[in-house]
């Protein structure tokens, strides 16, 4: 039996190693039992003069990140907002800001345009403006906001806000990052790969000579940006926004997943003004500028596990529950299947890209489910016809692994793994061998093991650091506290990750959403939709210790829209 014990979204390539994407393969590995009591361990300076070196340091980050401040504040400039050309069923505002370039070298005078979207307050009195980042990094704020996402949005934040999405610095329009001449370059190394450290004995050599390839191009064709699309300069430029409002100069903000990370850097590098945040998805920041996040697949294997558990109970709405009753019957079954299409794969047509489906493909398209329960009753019909040789029920997979349109243009191709790798100092890389950090990501989960440890794989190689990085210790008090939410059983974000980064943030509250799905809106809850609204709206944190149960249960056929639904009337 391979149950565990213990407790939004765009399909990308699988061969794409930076979005969250699965190229894992179990080779004879069982599984074990999976722990959720993930910790930080915090390092003490080892001497009083490594107590003076560190004060002398931080204090001289903080005067540039003050003096960084008053010089915003005096060359203050405004939005430039237009009408959207490329959305026309929401109403929503395009616009741009010109930030500085380069934050640490003050001798510059160049300058960058964010590019960003704005969506009104339905209701009046307007309370302000709240920024939203949907994740990554990478991820494309104007897309978020203007695509599906943003009525629901407004909704949830209770309609008395404003509302901005922004592409981060290296994303859309907003000095795009591109390590590529052309496209023909970019595909032959996306084709290349692996990057499925599992998927032979050749992949984990294989895998450093194309994350080599990445870093010699990118070192070719992007150096003159590479160091400066980081999270550091983000923050900042998150601060020229709310400056160029106008309004009281305090951030309000929603970040989801990565978005966390960057609203946990935002917070501790200008804590004095922060109004009310919300992180959603919680990585755990010290993991994440460390790179090596293992904590984050720490409910991996368990969350998985709730697909087979709710399909048994729900076999109405889940094709594979005429196949048995017992879940982790079902859990065998389809690791097995994963297996056998390693060395058997599943051919459903003439093309040979998209019509076979091998152990690659199937795994990109459960990291895909895994992270959407709305997605899982497709997902099962996809398995089951794998399991029976329905090739028509097969066919359905490739809805959970082709790419959507986009809103917006997608120019900064390489801005995921360029973003996540300057973001982690060098002198926190290189210090343990591979075998180790490949073994500590494996046990950790099954599942999502082989891809993280792919990450880790990358550091070594990388050429640039990002300018402008916090090195703090995310020990802070906020003028506002700071409001986490974290899933319960989260594939990507789990609860611990939000009681470790709330507890360096004093006076923040922890709300549990115990629902699957990567962030909260992933398995609604009217409890949590209620609690981060009455928060923006009326500042009021619930009290510590509180816990939302998801609204519908697994396989029922409801989306997050029936759950906004609901809020709205309420």
């Amino acid at each position: 039996m391979r149950l565990g014990s213990g407790h939004t979204s765009v399909a990308n390539d699988c061969r794409d190693p930076w979005l969250p994407t699965v190229c894992l393969f179990r080779q004879g590995l069982k599984r074990r039992p999976t722990s959720t009591n993930a910790s930080v361990v915090y390092q003490k300076p080892s001497s009083p003069q490594a107590v003076l070196k560190m004060l002398h340091r931080e204090t001289l980050t903080s005067l540039l990140f003050l003096s960084v401040a008053i010089g915003e504040h005096l060359s203050k400039r405004n939005i430039t907002w237009f009408p959207c050309q490329e959305v026309t069923s929401l109403d929503v505002t395009c616009g741009f800001l010109t930030v500085p370039l380069d934050y640490v070298n003050t001798s510059s005078t160049e300058t960058l345009r964010l590019s960003m979207v704005k969506m009104n307050a339905s209701k009046q009195p307007k309370q302000g403006t709240i920024l939203l980042n949907p994740g990554g990094p990478g991820s494309s704020g104007r897309e978020f906001l203007a695509g599906a996402d943003g009525p629901g949005l407004r909704i949830a934040t209770g309609g008395t806000f404003d509302l901005i999405g922004f592409d981060p610095r290296g994303v859309g329009d907003t000095l795009p990052f591109s390590c590529f001449k052309n496209d023909s370059l970019r595909a032959n190394y996306n084709i290349k790969g692996p990057v499925c450290l599992n998927s032979s004995d050749t992949a984990i050599g294989a895998t450093r000579a194309v994350r080599a390839v990445l870093a010699k191009s990118c070192e070719e064709n992007a150096k003159d940006t590479a160091q400066l699309i980081g999270t550091g300069y983000v923050a900042r430029d998150m601060m020229q926004i709310v400056d160029a409002l106008g309004e009281n100069g305090l951030l309000n903000y929603w970040g989801f997943s990565y978005g966390s990370a960057l609203g946990a850097t935002v917070a501790a590098m200008f804590p004095e003004r922060m109004g009310k945040v919300v992180l959603d998805g919680v990585l755990n920041p010290f993991d994440y500028f460390s790179g090596r996040d293992v904590s984050q697949l720490t409910a991996t294997d368990l969350s998985f596990d709730g697909f087979f558990t709710g399909c048994v109970a729900n076999p109405e709405m889940c094709a594979l529950g005429e196949l048995t009753s017992d879940a982790g019957e079902l859990s065998d079954k389809v690791y097995d299947l994963f297996y056998h299409l390693k060395y058997n794969p599943f051919v459903t047509g003439p093309d040979a890209v998209s019509d076979i489906i091998d152990y690659t493909f199937l795994k990109n398209a459960a990291w895909s489910a895994i992270i959407r329960p709305v997605s899982w009753p497709l997902f099962a019909i996809g398995l089951h016809g794998l399991l029976t040789n329905n090739m028509t029920e097969a066919r359905t997979l490739s809805s959970l692994t082709t790419p959507q349109p986009t809103i917006f243009p997608d120019n900064g191709k390489e801005a995921v793994p360029a973003i996540r790798l300057s973001d982690v100092p060098r002198k926190r890389v290189n210090t343990t061998s591979f075998e180790e950090i490949l073994a500590e990501f494996y046990t950790t989960s099954d599942l999502l093991g082989d891809l993280y440890a792919s990450i880790a794989l990358s550091y070594r190689d990388w050429p640039f650091k990002a300018k402008g990085a916090y090195l703090g210790d995310f020990r802070v008090k906020t003028r506002n506290p700071i409001l986490f939410v974290g899933g319960k059983l989260d594939p990507l974000t789990p609860l611990t990750n939000a009681y470790n980064a709330s507890a360096g943030f004093e006076g923040s509250v922890v709300l549990e959403h115990n629902g699957y799905g990567h962030t909260s809106p992933s398995d609604p809850s009217l409890c949590t939709a209620k609690a981060i609204r009455a928060y923006f709206v009326n500042g009021t944190l619930p009290l510590p210790g509180t816990k939302c149960e998801p609204l519908f249960g697994l396989f029922s056929g409801n989306t997050t829209a029936d759950a906004l639904a609901l809020l709205d009337i309420s």
